[in-house]
């Protein structure tokens, strides 16, 4: 989607870093599948790791009442040779992961519980969202939740929303969502002063000239700049000593900044130009 690997970029790789993110409560050796099959049905089959092999070890198939109204319906198959659980057992096992209560609302919703809880301060909320910048397709939407949880007790929950035939993994590796926290606050806009405008206007004007002077060109033909990255990293401290990452490389003719060879832009195993001693590609090649 973008010139660049996304992990290279800030951009994205700051969204992973906002709150928490959360997985379900799966040991390593678990994982389970939920598919929703429409008409108020969801399946959900749980796995076992045995050996490397994933094994099913039951399914249980949750049925809404039609029209809303009558009881909901749970239906447990067992699909190894021995039961190696109760029917019992395997209900609030499937608790364990999911909501049957919140399905359907809207239709298709799927609630998912957490592995973790969180209890804010007073004034301060809870945010429940889908994981910023996952941008591979397709994705189940998901619904934003925020909670005041100062005073309601509320468990981690995560509310997607399926069409017929989609469904969802769990595993012990894989999130099932972010967390935020925000304060409960009022907000006052007003209109920016003439001195504010013009500073706004001169920031933006100076990004653009720092950033176009360090264009470069991938090795496929697009253009890239990596200033926003080398302007976040020279702000990033490192170890215990604060010391910036590419220190003072924003500064325009400074010593660490990248300079253009006599014969153009270096090779890959090219010392850099830069003077660190690294080849080019380890320095700020890197970054195109």
């Amino acid at each position: 989607m973008l010139p660049q690997h996304s992990r290279h970029c800030p951009v994205l790789e700051a969204g992973s870093g906002l709150g928490f993110l959360v997985y379900p409560p799966l040991e390593q050796n678990e994982s389970f599948y939920i598919d929703y099959e429409g008409e108020g049905r969801y399946r959900f089959v749980f796995y076992v790791n045995q050996s490397g092999r994933w094994l099913p070890v039951f399914a249980v198939t949750v049925a809404q009442p039609v029209g809303g109204t009558g009881m909901l319906k749970e239906e447990v198959f067992f699909m190894t040779p021995e039961p190696m659980t109760t029917r019992e057992k395997a209900l609030v096992m499937a608790r364990t992961f999911m909501i049957p209560e919140d399905m359907g609302t809207p239709q298709g919703a799927l609630a998912l519980r957490g592995a973790w809880n969180f209890q804010t301060p007073p004034g301060w909320d809870t945010v429940y969202t889908p994981i910023f910048n996952v941008i591979e397709r397709p994705i189940p939407p998901m619904l934003v939740v925020r909670v005041e949880t100062d005073w309601y007790a509320h468990e981690t929950e995560f509310r997607y929303v399926l069409q017929p035939g989609e469904g969802i993994s769990g595993s012990h590796t894989l999130p099932i969502g972010q967390v935020l926290f925000l304060p409960r606050e009022d907000i006052t806009l007003r209109d920016c002063s003439a001195e504010e405008v013009a500073t706004l206007r001169q920031s933006q004007q100076e990004f653009a000239r720092e950033k176009a002077d360090a264009k470069t060109t991938t090795g496929y033909g697009l253009p890239h700049s990596p200033h926003y990255l080398r302007l976040s990293r020279s702000q990033k401290p490192v170890g215990k000593d604060v010391t910036p990452v590419l220190q003072r490389t924003v500064e325009r003719g400074s010593a660490s900044a990248p300079q253009d060879s006599p014969k153009g832009t270096p090779g890959r195993n090219d010392p850099c130009p830069c003077g660190s001693g690294k080849k080019y590609k380890k320095c700020h090649g890197a970054a195109g």
